[in-house]
């Protein structure tokens, strides 16, 4: 017999609502109990614990340093039950100036580096104390000001909030990821905020731009500067979210340029080894050499030397903008409240917040000093009456068993008042007491009627608020370490400016091999080729300038001249190099400036004129520009020269070759074109007849004839025997010419090639 399960009193729920729950749990503490700091204190759990633990062991700015591990060890095994290494991880951002503008901690020894935060040394060799600016989030916490809550397992309690003097939250700064939401939190200047936090509180209703004449924006502890517009400044700090853009500082002595401050959270090292690896890379010709000069006196040194004549600031803007001595720096003031709910804070409404916060936690503090102070006025008229009627409480003290509630009787004390008069010792029975007790009574008297006025007056406890902000201001600020600098955005140095300008002949074969000659001299039908490959194109340009190739589809990709191999070896496959459509093959190539033509070809007789600028395409995929029929291709591009008249010259491979002038070809940015040689569409489509080459003959210029290994020339006085309308069917080539392979333009000062 099988027992069944007893179920009864057991909880039973669907897996649904269970994981629901389950996971709802767990999002809400890691918001309100891990990631998101409080608007009180600006703290997140894990720091508040540390520092109470620290102020507990009696760290304070005076005490004697110990070590780290021993205030981790209390933390974790009193208030914070998790790992040790993300527990110390948090004290140690505390104490690292480079990571938080005022300093919470103040570490001795290895605490990690700005090149790399997290080179620390363990907590077993590092010692650690509270700084003074700690004092601002402990001192007032004795004093009644914050609630209590037990611990994880109900043996002690610990403040559910510190009771910050100032807006710790603004001033450091953090950062967190929660669970569906993150903060960030820029750093500000001490003396900024107190004098924005004086306004507000004189003028609850100021707006973003009143605010903005006091904080002029954030202040990271690094320094460099905010290039941001005033404009988007605002804007973050009206919608509480956005971005700013921080750049290195630097100077010029004689040809280096010194960095001397790099924007928050950035490594010198990383980026020494980014600029070196354009050098390396042949990207920055205009710089010599690189120096970390770095020391204590000069916590960023970092010297770039450049070649003389280079414009530095061109040289810097190209560097801000391809390395991390420019960064965006994300803004989200996503905190908790005071009704203990996560939101996103604009600038008035975090200050505002802040202000009640401080409001009842200077009321709170008020109010504990004048609990204390009418406890000890209370105990100090019980006193006055005792030492008042001094024989008579000495007799009843001795003469009765229990005589505290005889006194309580006869003199009309409370047990509070009868229990201090017992625990008089004799030495104080004296007649000068009574003096001091009048004049205790008197002081707090005077201090009670002064708390009083204060709590009975909003006026007052603005005051007073503003006081001890103005105290604490003189006390920890310091000036400004970010400039606000309204700049350009950073623009890279065009990678051909970068490049020395070289003549060069961009060859390419028939298989599609690309390669670059150095001189516009050489013969690259001479040139080395695989076996089985040949001479296709040839186009001349400077080193510099783009090299562009056309494939059979139409499409057209570039790349600079400079990054082809030599023409020493036979070259690379463009193949490898772009990624062409399957079955195209590359059938011509050309180079220029932007403003160069070239007149671009299909083998159906159609064609255009297009400049250079508008084929430019940096995807390896090329991009379309020239039309071309289901099993056609494109024909080599020919060159338009300029500033002068000029005849296109079209030949077929049957040998039918027709001149016409260039204005009669339209100039486009891509598309099929207009017909330049009438090419029967029956004998196209049956491959009898296709347009085999182009060519731009300039005025007085020749035309050269290429078939096989011969070649004619056809002088300008002779191109009226081929002119005619463009579209026409052009005249045959004399017999034994009408197999062409290319066609070439002659300038008429250009030397005469062989025949």
């Amino acid at each position: 017999m099988q027992n069944s399960l007893n179920l009864e009193g057991v909880e039973r729920q669907s897996l649904k609502d269970y994981t629901e729950k389950a996971y709802l749990d767990y999002s809400m503490y890691v918001i309100l109990d891990r990631a998101l700091p409080s608007i009180g204190d600006g703290l997140k759990p894990v720091q508040r614990r540390i520092i109470y633990s620290m102020s507990e062991l009696g760290l304070s700015a005076g005490s004697k340093p110990k070590k780290s591990a021993r205030t981790v060890g209390d933390v974790i095994g009193k208030f914070h039950p998790h790992g040790d290494s993300a527990c110390y991880e948090a004290m140690v951002l505390m104490a690292q100036s480079f990571s938080y503008r005022y300093t919470i901690i103040d570490g001795q020894g290895n605490w990690g580096s700005t090149d790399d935060p997290k080179s620390f040394a363990a907590m077993r060799y590092t010692e650690s104390r509270l700084t003074p600016y700690a004092k601002s989030l402990l001192q007032e916490l004795a004093h009644g000001t914050v609630d209590w809550v037990p611990n994880f397992d109900g043996t002690m309690n610990e403040p559910v909030v510190l009771p910050a003097r100032l807006p710790n939250l603004l001033l450091n700064g953090t950062t967190g990821i929660a669970v569906g939401m993150s903060t960030d939190v820029p750093p500000h200047n001490l003396r900024e905020v107190s004098a924005a936090l004086i306004h507000l509180i004189d003028n609850p209703k100021a707006s973003v731009a009143d605010l903005m004449k006091h904080i002029k924006g954030p202040d990271f502890p690094t320094g460099g500067e905010i290039v941001s517009p005033r404009s988007e400044i605002k804007a973050m700090y009206s919608t509480g979210s956005g971005t700013l853009r921080l750049r290195a500082s630097y100077k010029q002595e004689g040809t280096d340029i010194i960095v001397t401050a790099l924007p928050h959270q950035i490594s010198g090292a990383k980026v020494l080894e980014q600029i070196a690896v354009q050098m390396r890379n042949k990207k920055l010709p205009q710089v010599d050499d690189l120096r970390d000069e770095s020391d204590h006196e000069e916590p960023t040194r970092l010297v770039i030397s450049r070649k003389r004549g280079v414009d530095v600031e061109q040289l810097m803007s190209h560097l801000f903008s391809t390395t991390s001595l420019e960064r965006t720096f994300r803004i989200n003031m996503n905190v908790i409240g005071l009704n203990g709910r996560p939101r996103l804070f604009n600038l008035p409404e975090l200050l505002n917040e802040w202000i009640l916060f401080r409001k009842e936690t200077v009321t709170r503090r008020l109010q504990h000093r004048l609990q204390i102070v009418a406890d000890r006025l209370h105990i100090l008229d019980g006193l006055l009456a005792a030492y008042l009627n001094i024989d008579e409480v000495i007799a009843i003290i001795r003469g009765e068993d229990h005589p505290k509630p005889v006194l309580m009787k006869r003199f009309d004390l409370s047990e509070l008042q009868a229990e201090a008069i017992l625990n008089l010792r004799l030495r104080n029975l004296a007649k000068l007491e009574e003096m001091k007790i009048r004049g205790e009574q008197d002081e707090l008297n005077e201090e009670r009627k002064t708390l009083e006025k204060i709590l009975g007056s909003s006026a007052r406890l603005k005051t007073l608020i503003k006081n001890e902000i103005l105290e604490d201001a003189e006390a920890y600020g310091d000036d400004r370490r970010t400039a606000l600098v309204e700049r350009e955005a950073a623009q890279a140095i065009d990678e051909t400016q970068l490049i020395a300008s070289e003549p060069v002949t961009v060859v390419l074969s028939e298989r599609g091999y690309a390669r670059a000659a150095k001189g516009h001299d050489i013969d690259p039908v001479a040139l080395s080729y695989k076996s089985g490959d040949a001479f296709l194109a040839a186009a001349k340009g400077r080193s510099n300038q783009l090299a562009m190739f056309i494939d059979s589809t139409g499409r057209v990709y570039s790349t600079i001249a400079h990054t082809l191999p030599s023409a020493r070896g036979q070259g690379d496959p463009l193949s490898s190099r772009f990624k062409p459509p399957d079955g195209a093959v590359f059938c011509g190539t050309m180079i220029g400036d932007e403003k160069r033509r070239y007149v671009l070809a299909s083998d159906a007789g159609y064609g255009f004129v297009a400049s250079l600028a508008d084929l430019v395409s940096r995807n390896k995929a090329g991009k379309a520009i020239l039309k071309v029929p289901a099993g056609g291709k494109a024909v080599v591009p020919a060159p338009v020269p300029a500033d002068t008249e000029c005849l296109i010259a079209a030949v077929s491979s049957i040998g039918r070759l027709l001149l016409f002038e260039l204005e009669e070809l339209p100039e486009l940015a891509k598309g099929k074109g207009n017909k330049l040689l009438n090419i029967p569409s029956k004998k196209y489509k049956d491959g009898e007849e296709t347009l085999i080459a182009v060519a731009v003959v300039p005025e007085e210029g020749d035309l050269q004839v290429h078939s096989g290994k011969r070649m004619m020339t056809i002088k300008w006085r002779d191109t009226d025997d081929y002119y005619g309308e463009r579209a026409l069917r052009g005249r045959m080539l004399p017999q034994g010419w009408r197999k062409v392979e290319r066609l070439v333009g002659i300038a008429p000062d250009a030397p005469a090639a062989e025949s």
